[in-house]
């Protein structure tokens, strides 16, 4: 072997050894990223169960409101530190439901956002939605709870869930916002839909009611 040769294979050699390094650099740094990622999300699983834990505890009307404060400051908490928690839409959903009932309605509209910016999706994007719309209900700003609500029902179908709840909100919002005819159109489609479901005597029942109002 020449010394030409020689030097062209050492490079080649080097530039192998190089390469190999840099490979196994990222190799270690993916693998600690993942550990990483991995243990972050462990402890916020298990940050996330101890603050349900409290959540259960102050779910109902007759909760004390020093349970439901304590369990609301649990699921700050388990959001603040752990930003990136693949739960972390339940989380904010479930503070969502907290501050509704204490009245906190600006807060859980908060909330609610929060859970759908987070990527929250199926019945957990639909129910988020829904809270959007309880709480402009509760300010009595039926506008933007009607809007709310048709933002919730958006891509669902008769058969899916909340759906007849949905647009039953929907019309009730439109109705008390001054737009009776709106809410009458939505009451007839979803009897159209399901002129047996679970829903159906009541949507007689209110469609009777605006009929009447409006002098039909």
């Amino acid at each position: 072997m020449t010394l030409q040769d020689w030097a062209r294979e050492s490079r080649w050699v080097r530039n192998g050894l190089r390469a190999a390094a840099v490979l196994a650099v990222l190799v270690l740094v993916g693998a600690g990223a993942w550990f990483w990622y991995r243990s972050q999300e462990s402890r916020g699983l298990a940050a996330l169960a101890e603050a349900t834990a409290l959540v259960q505890q102050a779910d109902g009307p007759e909760a004390a409101a020093q349970a439901r404060d304590k369990a609301i400051r649990a699921l700050e908490a388990v959001i603040a530190e752990h930003p990136r928690l693949s739960a972390l839409p339940q989380a904010a959903y479930q503070l969502g439901n907290l501050e509704y009932a204490a009245g906190q309605y600006a807060a859980a509209r908060d909330a609610y956002y929060l859970a759908l910016a987070k990527g929250a999706s199926g019945s957990l994007r639909t129910l988020a939605g829904m809270g959007i719309g309880y709480t402009w209900e509760a300010e009595k700003n039926y506008t933007s709870a009607a809007k709310a609500y048709e933002a919730a029902a958006k891509g669902l179908g008769p058969k899916d869930f909340v759906y007849e709840e949905a647009l039953i909100a929907e019309a009730r919002a439109q109705d008390l916002a001054g737009k009776p005819a709106v809410a009458l159109e939505i009451y007839q489609r979803l009897l159209r839909e399901g002129p047996d479901s679970r829903h159906a005597e009541d949507l007689r029942n209110r469609i009777a009611s605006l009929r009447t109002r409006r002098g039909q």
